[in-house]
C-alpha cells in the first residue's frame, strides 16, 4: 500500500472506484500481480479441502482478479462489491462467477450455509468509515459479519486481507467479529518489512474457542520464503493447489457447458481455452 491518503479517506467506495479508478484494475499489471499474490495467499489460509471444488464467496470483488485466482485453483465463486464501476469491469471481463451490486454493511443477502469459505482482498477496512450519518461502524460491522455466519457452513473459514489504520481499528473489527460468534485471529505475513507486510484476519465457523492459526509467511536470510515454524526451525514450502493442466481444460469446459445450459452468455471455446492465464486480462 502506497504511504499517500489512504483511499477509505477520500471518498465512499461507490464513489472512489468510479469508471477510471475500475480501468487500473484491468489494465495495470502490477496492481493486478499484487491483487492476484494476496487472492491465493487468502485461498490458502482458507486450508480448503484437496482436490474438492467448492462455492466460495468474494466479498468486495471489484473487477473480479481475486475470483481468477478462485478459477485457478479449481472452485466455484460468488462476488459482491459496492462499486457498480468495478463491477461492469468484471463483466467486461467476463469472469466465470456470479456478481451482486451490494453494500456489506447492510448485511449479505444468501441463504444458511450456502457457501464453503469467503475472502476478501483490500475491503474490510472500509466498513469502519462513518460516511453517511446514519452510518455506525461497529453496528456495520457486527451486521456483516453476523450474516456472513449464516452464510458459512459449520467448519469454514472466513479470510480478510485488510489494511488496518491502527491498533484500534483492528481490535474494533476482531471484537465485532467475535460477537457475530467467529473464532479465529490475525496472521501478518512479513511482519520485519514495511513494504510487504500484509495482514490477514481469519475467521473460523464453530471448533475451538482458541484455535491455532496458520503459519505466517517470512523471509529467511536466502530470501526463501517459508513457514515460521518455532518449534522445528524448518520451514514447510507452499502447496500450489492449481489444479494440473489437463483437469482444468476439463473443468473450464464442463462450467462453461453450464453456462449455456442456463441460458447465460458464454464466449466460445478457442484452443486458449482452459490454459493457465497470463499476467494479462
Amino acid at each position: 500500500m502506497s504511504f499517500g491518503k489512504r483511499p477509505e479517506l477520500t471518498a465512499p467506495p461507490e464513489f472512489f472506484y468510479n469508471e477510471d479508478e475500475a480501468k487500473k484494475y484491468s489494465q495495470n499489471s502490477r496492481m493486478m500481480e499484487i491483487q492476484g499474490e494476496m487472492s491465493e495467499r487468502a485461498i490458502e489460509l482458507l486450508e480448503l479441502p484437496e482436490d474438492e471444488s467448492c462455492m466460495i464467496l468474494d466479498l468486495g470483488c471489484g473487477s473480479g482478479l481475486s475470483g481468477t485466482a478462485l478459477d485457478e485453483a479449481g472452485h466455484m465463486w460468488v462476488g459482491l462489491d459496492i462499486s457498480e464501476a468495478m463491477l461492469h469491469v468484471a463483466r467486461d471481463r467476463e469472469v466465470e462467477g456470479d456478481v451482486i451490486l451490494g453494500d456489506m454493511g447492510e448485511g449479505l443477502p444468501f441463504r444458511a450455509g450456502a457457501f464453503d469459505g469467503a475472502i476478501s482482498i483490500s475491503a474490510l477496512q472500509w466498513l469502519c468509515n462513518a460516511d453517511k450519518t446514519c452510518h455506525k461502524p461497529a453496528k456495520r460491522l457486527y451486521t456483516f459479519f453476523t450474516s456472513l455466519y449464516a452464510a458459512l457452513n459449520t467448519g469454514s473459514r472466513a479470510v480478510f486481507q485488510f489494511y488496518p489504520s491502527d491498533q484500534g481499528q483492528t481490535d474494533l473489527i476482531m471484537g465485532q467479529a467475535k460477537k457475530a460468534g467467529f473464532n479465529g485471529g490475525l496472521v501478518i505475513d512479513f511482519p520485519e518489512s514495511s513494504k510487504a507486510k500484509k495482514y490477514y484476519l481469519v475467521l473460523m465457523v464453530g471448533g475451538m474457542c482458541n484455535p491455532i492459526l496458520p503459519k505466517s509467511l517470512s523471509t529467511t536470510s536466502n530470501n526463501t520464503i517459508s513457514y515460521s515454524d518455532r518449534n522445528s526451525g524448518h520451514g514447510r514450502e507452499r502447496k500450489d493447489h492449481r489444479r494440473d493442466v489437463k483437469g482444468l481444460k476439463e473443468w473450464v469446459h464442463e462450467k462453461k457447458e453450464r453456462r449455456r445450459r442456463q441460458g447465460k452468455e458464454t464466449r466460445a471455446d478457442t484452443k486458449y481455452t482452459g490454459r493457465k492465464r497470463s499476467g494479462r486480462f
